[in-house]
């Protein structure tokens, strides 16, 4: 079944996994010892998982985009910086702004990548796709701080 998720990603963002600066994410602790690269492809098979249990009916390349690029701020939140304080608040709009630079996204990757740290942030989320990350980055989240792997 991991296959068939592995394949699906590698079909829709390829150039989004290849990108200079998503690979660059590699050397960025998320949760307890994972990447942020390695956190946003486990979000995004999380998300795929829960869309087919679910057996909803969705865009699955925007899934895929807007998991992907959901974390896309590009620094290192855990350094001492006063610019990353507020970084549960601030940084999907940060994640966004970078990710339409390097990348052409759709109206629900948008909506994705903005709305991922409801009800943190309190912008709600607009489609199942963004739901649906919501809730596959929590479950990450919360499996990666417990494992610390």
């Amino acid at each position: 079944m991991l296959s068939k998720y592995n394949e699906l990603i590698n079909e829709y963002a390829s150039d989004i996994l290849n990108h200079e600066n998503v690979l660059s994410q590699k050397k960025y602790m998320q949760h307890g010892k994972t990447s942020i690269y390695y956190h946003t492809y486990k979000v995004t098979v999380e998300a795929l998982k829960l869309s087919d249990k679910l057996k909803l009916k969705i865009d699955k390349k925007s899934l895929i985009r807007g998991c992907l690029l959901h974390d896309y701020f590009l620094y290192d939140w855990h350094e001492n910086d006063k610019s990353h304080r507020l970084h549960g608040f601030s940084h999907a709009r940060k994640a966004l702004e970078n990710a339409k630079k390097d990348f052409e996204l759709n109206k629900v990757e948008e909506n994705m990548i903005y709305t991922h740290m409801f009800p943190l942030n309190l912008r709600i989320p607009k489609y199942k796709e963004s739901i649906l990350l919501c809730l596959a980055d929590k479950i990450s989240a919360v499996k990666e701080t417990i494992n610390r792997k």
